[in-house]
């Protein structure tokens, strides 16, 4: 590792410097020598990050589109920037308030609020600690009977000794061990309030897909009553016409097969939905028995045509996860540099001034009164290597911090390509899957007019009745995942969360203004 002056490297030595380099070691230090160790630099992103592209093919410049609601083609605008409140281009009135007022009551996000508070109080108190000389009073009375040899006089004599002192000590940072520690603390708010800010987005994601989870599961519900309804109008042609003797019981008995398990099927999606409606209720910070949860429905979205697609290279310094991790190396980077300025000499100042007096009124008179000075330079020799095995273990940590940050990076760029290729695909799956249920539907209109001219058998009747149960249903699933996709790719390019801060400041302007 690269130190940041000119002192012999740690990593080259067994032990700490002989005494014979000291002079040379203060004279560097005081010439400007910042700290010892290593400077932090931000790990340079791969090379294929300084591309266009998240995926190995170029995307298309547009999705298919299909002729149902959610079904719009949708384009990406690369290196548009992302709103902090990404989530109001579905348009949702329900759906803003909801969050807003999730991120004033979820605990989630109130524990991550207070660990960010405790590092800062954290850091606060290490710079009073760290770089301002510590001083300390100290005030004593003590009643004691001197003997006769210490005091002259026969059978001695009771003495009150009063004592008064103030204590001041000051470590000198000659090699930036106080420095690299302080910036690790730094390093370790930077960390808590990006992942701050991890918190909030994932907070505010789960809140925005969990709600277009239920708006899919109620356009589930409403095909599947739909399909319910058609197939018991048809049972009860079949009901009449047994009635009549046209139709044998079979084939009524097969019709109310169909109908029951089309019936078997709600109570699932029922308990589907209402664990999702509790499931959203807790990520808003609330009871699920409160009242009040909006209900959400696909057509109380909209889906965007334009969605921002941020440069691969600057995917970094958008995702907090990321930058949280990059915060983490920093910490990590200053760690290395306490444990390298641990192998130096370490210069200690204090002073002393007090007094002491067998009459309180005569505390600091002149006869009475003490005071000193001391400097104290400690030079490592021999910890049986400790120090050089703490610095490599350090390094280790390093070592380990810089895997993790490209760990995280990783997963944050397959994030993106995941959701690019997934607004892609299913948007595919959209176009196909209407077309499928456009067939299906007037497949089962023709069957049902043809088996009651009696042209087609009533198996022939039952698959359309079928075909049609599956494609409807599915194609309610497929139109949900267009604004779940939708959510994920702003999810996975950070939130928008570095504007909220111009945000904050356009309202109070615009308030100003009003006024």
């Amino acid at each position: 590792m690269k130190t940041s002056c000119a002192i012999p490297s740690p990593a080259r030595r067994r032990v700490a410097p002989p005494l014979a380099t000291l002079g040379l070691s203060v004279s560097l230090a005081l010439a400007g020598c910042a700290a010892v160790g290593p400077d932090f630099k931000p790990p340079d992103l791969p090379a294929a990050a300084q591309g266009a592209d998240y995926t190995a093919t170029p995307l298309p410049a547009t999705t298919a589109q299909a002729p149902v609601a959610g079904g719009a083609a949708q384009q990406w605008v690369a290196g548009a920037d992302i709103p902090a409140q990404w989530w109001s281009v579905f348009q949702s009135t329900a759906l803003d308030a909801l969050i807003r007022d999730a991120l004033a009551r979820s605990p989630t996000l109130a524990a991550a609020q207070a660990t960010l508070r405790q590092a800062q109080e954290n850091l606060a108190a290490q710079q009073g600690k760290l770089t301002l000389p510590s001083v300390d009073a100290q005030l004593g009375a003590e009643r004691e009977r001197a003997s006769a040899v210490q005091t002259q006089k026969a059978g001695g004599q009771l003495l009150t000794l009063f004592n008064a002192q103030v204590n001041v000590s000051y470590n000198v940072d000659l090699f930036g061990s106080v420095r690299r520690q302080l910036e690790g603390a730094q390093a370790q708010v930077d960390a808590q309030r990006l992942q701050l800010e991890a918190t909030q987005l994932m907070l505010v994601g789960n809140l925005v897909t969990t709600a277009i989870r239920e708006a899919g599961l109620r356009a589930q519900l409403q095909a599947t009553r739909e399909v319910l309804q058609a197939q018991q109008d048809q049972l009860d042609i079949l009901q009449k016409q047994f009635d009549t003797g046209a139709t044998p019981r079979s084939t009524v008995l097969a019709q109310q097969t169909q109908v029951a398990q089309t019936q078997a099927s709600l109570p699932a999606l029922d308990k589907t939905l209402a664990q999702t409606r509790h499931q959203l209720a807790v990520y808003a910070g609330r009871l699920p028995s409160e009242p009040d949860l909006p209900a959400f429905t696909l057509a109380d979205l909209h889906l965007p045509q334009t969605l921002p697609l941020s440069l691969p290279s600057d995917l970094a310094r958008q995702r907090p996860d990321v930058r949280a991790a990059e915060a983490l190396l920093h910490q990590a980077s200053a760690q290395v540099g306490v444990a390298t300025a641990n192998l130096y000499p370490q210069i200690q100042l204090s002073a002393t001034l007090g007094s002491t007096a067998l009459e309180l009124s005569d505390l600091f008179k002149g006869p009475w009164a003490f005071w000193s000075l001391a400097a104290g330079l400690t030079q490592p020799l021999f910890h049986g290597d400790a120090l050089n095995a703490q610095r490599r273990a350090a390094i280790a940590g390093f070592d380990a911090a810089a895997a993790q940050y490209q760990g995280t990076l990783l997963v944050a760029f397959q994030n993106v390509a995941d959701a690019l290729r997934a607004l892609q695909f299913d948007a595919d799956t959209l176009a196909a899957q209407a077309q499928a249920e456009g067939a299906a539907r007037q497949s089962l209109q023709i069957s049902t007019a043809q088996y009651q001219n009696g042209a087609v058998s009533y198996v022939q009747l039952l698959s359309a009745q079928q075909a049609w149960l599956q494609t409807h249903t599915a194609l309610a699933q497929a139109q949900a995942a267009r604004y779940a996709d939708t959510a994920a790719l702003f999810q996975a390019l950070g939130g928008g969360w570095w504007n909220q801060a111009a945000q904050t400041e356009a309202v109070a302007a615009s308030v100003s203004q009003q006024k």
